[in-house]
């Protein structure tokens, strides 16, 4: 009932294919619920919208190719105890880049790399760099050998605003988690292009050639800001 009244109901006028990612939440109030998703991935068959064949996967379409992660098993890869594990998204991200020809690369998933809201960056998230597992440093990690110089542009949620991060270690970074809510800023320590906590909105992206034009809408349907980079 949840997938009707939290995703078909609200989109119901959309005519997209939704290309969906697991969250924190998606495993639980406590995160730790592996089994949750293998409904979230067995609704694809249900759903004309809904769309994730796997917890991670990659589609590609026309000259861009997409990589969709689950940052929350990153994240609890070292709770082996617990039965959890990347699930070798390392090697599988690695086997398709490697061999890829899409003239862009771009990879999404729930977890931020950097981000000034409240749960901030990869390796001390909350702020706690010094807490295991919960500050993301196994996310850090991943990031830092199989994301930067080697994907073009990372997409992000978790917090709940809107972000366009100044490039690092050589890939665009977005926080867009504003689609519902807003949390504030903390300031995180990160240069911005454009971060905004105040509206809820969404970013709208079009890949042309080799270059990427991406614009941040508010709520209403007004422009907040435009920024376009080139491949």
């Amino acid at each position: 009932s949840q997938f009707q009244t939290k995703f078909e109901d609200p989109y119901e006028v959309l005519d997209l294919t939704f290309y969906v990612v697991l969250g924190n939440h998606d495993y639980g109030e406590t995160s730790l619920e592996q089994e949750k998703s293998d409904h979230q991935v067995a609704y694809s068959a249900q759903s004309d919208k809904w769309t994730m064949p796997d917890e991670f996967y990659s589609f590609n379409s026309e000259h861009a190719q997409f990589f969709g992660l689950d940052t929350n098993a990153i994240m609890l890869e070292d709770l082996t105890w617990l039965g959890w594990g990347g699930h070798e998204q390392d090697s599988w991200l690695e086997s398709l880049y490697g061999t890829s020809t899409a003239t862009w690369k771009i990879a999404f998933g729930h977890h931020p790399y950097i981000s000034n809201g409240a749960h901030g960056n990869a390796g001390e998230y909350e702020g706690y760099d010094w807490l295991p597992v919960a500050n993301g440093d196994t996310v850090k990690d991943f990031f830092d050998d199989h994301i930067c110089g080697k994907i073009d542009l990372y997409f992000s949620g978790h917090d709940h605003n809107r972000q366009w991060l100044e490039p690092t270690c050589g890939t665009e970074f977005i926080v867009t988690g504003a689609a519902a809510k807003t949390t504030d800023l903390e300031g995180r320590g990160n240069s911005t292009l454009f971060e905004d906590d105040t509206t809820e909105g969404f970013i709208w992206v079009e890949l042309r050639d080799e270059q990427m034009t991406g614009e941040f809408y508010d709520r209403y349907g007004n422009l907040d800001f435009s920024s376009s980079l080139s491949r």
